[in-house]
Order: structure tokens, then sequence, then C-alpha cells
């Protein structure tokens, strides 16, 4: 039997963060030490998967199903304001996410249960907050054994004017409205706001993946292992609004940092998403991560796939799960420990 708990924990900042443990019963009371004869092939890895924008965990639950059926022990965070965790009093964007949910969820995991292995399932912003926590957090990175990637770029979604008018576009409306309405626009069951997304459109139409409240002279004048959330947490939150009045050029860009992620990625894109994540964005920040270990796949109709998948049915779909997901349960097998 499938059973879901909830776990709220708590941030840095004061936020109550659901951490769902999804976990395959039947198959745990079976389960048997990887030493005997009748052994499963792969010792039962745990696995956190985490959402985007505008979703909760609905997106990563059929696949956390999935990998829970085949025996893993598999947990979801839901972002602040999203799900079951608290409804924040104030702003929050990607950046806030990464430095406070991330890492309540990872200590939370790491103290209350001691793992010895652990992967990373993402989807859309879900990679881009990982990714930001992990340059923040580097003691983790040796402590995941892998990452796979679905629809995740931060940098490239602008390749032509036309890309560029449409982020620009899309900002200028959320920005006059003060949200995205999503529930509206089929986009999701959250709306989110304008300062949550103004991140993202930034990091489009400038072409970086500059913080918005880091700021570069912090990372020359001491080193990054010392710009732990709890640092980072000490300038309070007005830093986030100080940080408006202070050049764009002298901010953190944390592209610099991607190469010290050496944990094998697994980065998934699909064809038919044209505006989120298109499949060059997602190459160009798959790149960033400069590993000849990981890799990197486009499915679409052309290569051979079941569908070109949208920024959602890539994750989600009948034929997601066919053809996508076992290539996930592959790699989090090929890197079991």
């Amino acid at each position: 039997m499938m059973t879901e708990t909830l776990k709220l924990v708590s941030t840095k900042d004061g936020e109550q963060i659901a951490v769902w443990k999804i976990v395959d019963t039947a198959k745990d009371e079976k389960k048997t030490d990887v030493l005997t004869t009748n052994a499963p092939r792969v010792k039962v890895q745990n696995i956190l998967l985490t959402h985007g924008t505008f979703s909760d965990k609905q997106t990563c639950l059929r696949i956390a199903h999935y990998l829970a059926q085949l025996g893993h022990h598999c947990y979801i965070m839901e972002w602040r304001g999203h799900g079951a965790s608290s409804i924040p009093t104030d702003k929050f964007n990607f950046e806030t996410v990464a430095t406070y949910d991330f890492e309540a969820t990872f200590r939370y995991l790491f103290s209350e249960f001691k793992l010895d292995n652990l992967h990373c399932v993402t989807h859309s912003g879900g990679g881009a907050c990982l990714t930001m926590f992990l340059i923040q957090n580097p003691q983790y990175i040796d402590h995941i054994n892998s990452i796979s990637m679905f629809a995740c770029q931060v940098y490239g979604a602008v390749s032509n004017p036309i890309s560029y008018t449409k982020i620009l576009a899309a900002k200028v409306f959320t920005r006059l409205l003060g949200f995205i309405p999503a529930k509206k626009l089929k986009m999701g069951p959250f709306n989110e706001s304008y300062y949550t997304m103004n991140q993202w459109y930034d990091w489009n139409l400038n072409k970086d993946f500059k913080s918005s409240f880091i700021q570069q002279s912090k990372f020359e004048t001491t080193t990054i292992d010392e710009n732990t959330p709890s640092n980072i947490a000490s300038e309070n939150s007005a830093s986030h609004i100080a940080s408006n009045t202070v050049s764009n050029k002298s901010h953190f860009d944390y592209r610099q940092h991607m190469p010290t992620i050496t944990t094998p990625i697994y980065a998934i894109s699909a064809k038919g998403d044209h505006f989120i994540s298109p499949t060059r964005g997602c190459q160009l920040f798959f790149n960033k991560f400069a590993n000849p270990k990981n890799v990197f796949r486009e499915y679409s109709l052309d290569h051979g796939d079941l569908d070109d998948y949208t920024h959602s049915r890539i994750m989600i779909s009948r034929n997601a799960a066919t053809e996508i997901w076992p290539t996930v349960t592959a790699w989090i097998e090929k890197h079991a420990r």
C-alpha cells in the first residue's frame, strides 16, 4: 500500500515547509538485505523530488509513486506558499526557496534519517533552486548521488527578438496585474506574484543567473563555504529591499560556480516546450555544469520518441511514464550506493 506522510519543517526565516514521504509499505516490508541471496538488484535509494512555479506535490506525485513501487523511499518538498507549506507574509522568489526551503529540507533529511544516499529529481524551477542551494551549500554536493532535471533552464529562453518580446510582454503583464493568474490560464493550481516571477524574467532578458541579494564582493572577500544560509539570513529580509538599490553588476552570478556541482546530472528537455524551457535554454544551462559524465536528452518525435511533449507533459504524461521515467530510474540505479 502506498503511504504519504507529511512533515512540516521549519526554515531559518520562520516558514513551514511541507516534506511528504512516499513509501510503498508492501515493498518496504518485503525488502531484504542487499547482501542476501534473494536481495534486490539495487539497494533502496532515497529520492527527493520538487516542483517549480504554479505547482505543488501533484507534479511529482505520479513519478514518486512509480519510484516507490520499485522499493525506493521518496520525499517531495513543496515550496513555501504552495501545497501544504505555510503561506508566507513576506515576498519571495526562486532564490528565497533555494536559500531557506531547500536548506530546511536537506537539514531535516540528513539529521532526521541519517541518509547514506540521496538522489534529486526536479521539474522546471525546482532545478534552478537546487542549483543555487548547492552552490550556497557545497558541503552537500558529495552527499548527492545523482540529479535528474526535467525542463530546467534559467537564462536561455531568449533566442531572438520575438522570444525577447514575448518574455518582456509577460513581465509587463505580470507587473500590471501583480501576479500571474495561473489558475485562469490553466498553467497550474497556484498563482505566482510579480516579485517571484520577476527574477526569472530578468535572468532570461539579461541572460544571466545573478543573485537578488548576495553581492559579488561577499565571495571575493570570503570563501564560498562560509556563505551558508545562516550567514545569508543574518542579512535579514531588508537585504531583499536593499538589493534594489545596488547595481546588478555587483550581484553574485551563480553561473561562475555551476561547475563545482560534480554530481552526475541527467537533463531532460521537451521539443514542444517553446516558452518556459525550450531545448536551447535547457542545453545552455546544462553546459555550464561542464561535467563530461552528465547526459542531456531532448525528447521529440523526430528522435523516435512518443511525443514532442510540453513543459508539463514531459514530467506527468502517460507517454513520459512509458519512456522517460524508466530512464530516470536507470540513472538513479546507475549511481546508487
